[in-house]
């Protein structure tokens, strides 16, 4: 018997007497923002930007037509990026630098020598200003997404979700499911906000429709 199926079988015999209620217990849980109306999508975006920014992210709301020069000024800084397979080529026409491929995998070193990774995604929920990456076409695996020092994420409008309950079901949980808010930072005891211990220094959302 294995230790879980012990303690279960303690509480069981603990609980042998207690009274059992048959009704089962109400739950109505707000599946929005509560600072947003329901069906109210430039609502939802505005709070989305508002939170990144919060964070320290910078948000660009860009158009279809206008993305490939988006994401080459998003890089102006970086001399290489990694490209997830899925990635939409076009994104990277107007950039001159060099574009790293995640296949074979690069290795941890190169992908701390790398500079930044530009992805897709999977789902943004607005209410906690998330990006939820699930390793799919344009997002490819965690490693790349946590070493290079930049990460540009372009984040269509049709993907932005109110709160965490209208997101969490349009996930699938057996994927690997990656949750960003904002650049990666940290504190110390003395409350000195540190940027980039556990991942991408800098975030770059573009936004588009």
């Amino acid at each position: 018997m294995s230790s879980r199926e012990t303690v279960l079988r303690r509480i069981r015999q603990a609980t042998a007497d207690l009274p059992r209620d048959p009704t089962p217990t109400p739950r109505s849980y707000l599946r929005h923002a509560p600072t947003v109306a329901p069906g109210d999508q430039d609502g939802v975006l505005a709070l989305l930007i508002e939170r990144l920014t919060e964070y320290g992210a910078e948000v660009r709301r860009v158009a279809d037509a206008d993305l490939s020069a988006a994401v080459a000024h998003a890089l102006t800084a970086a001399r290489s990026a990694v490209a997830p397979a899925g990635l939409p080529d076009a994104w990277l026409a107007q950039w001159y630098g060099l574009v790293r491929r995640d296949a074979p995998p690069l290795t941890p070193a190169e992908l701390d020598a790398t500079d930044a990774v530009v992805t897709t995604c999977a789902a943004a929920i607005a209410e906690s200003g998330t990006l939820v990456l699930d390793g799919g076409p344009g997002q490819g695996r965690r490693a790349p997404t946590l070493l290079p020092d930049l990460h540009v994420c372009v984040v269509r409008e049709s993907q932005v979700h109110s709160a965490m309950p209208e997101a969490i079901g349009r996930l699938d949980a057996s994927r690997p499911l990656t949750w960003i808010s904002g650049p990666s930072a940290t504190a110390d005891i003395e409350m000195i906000r540190v940027q980039g211990v556990h991942g991408p220094r800098r975030l770059t959302v573009l936004l588009v429709p």
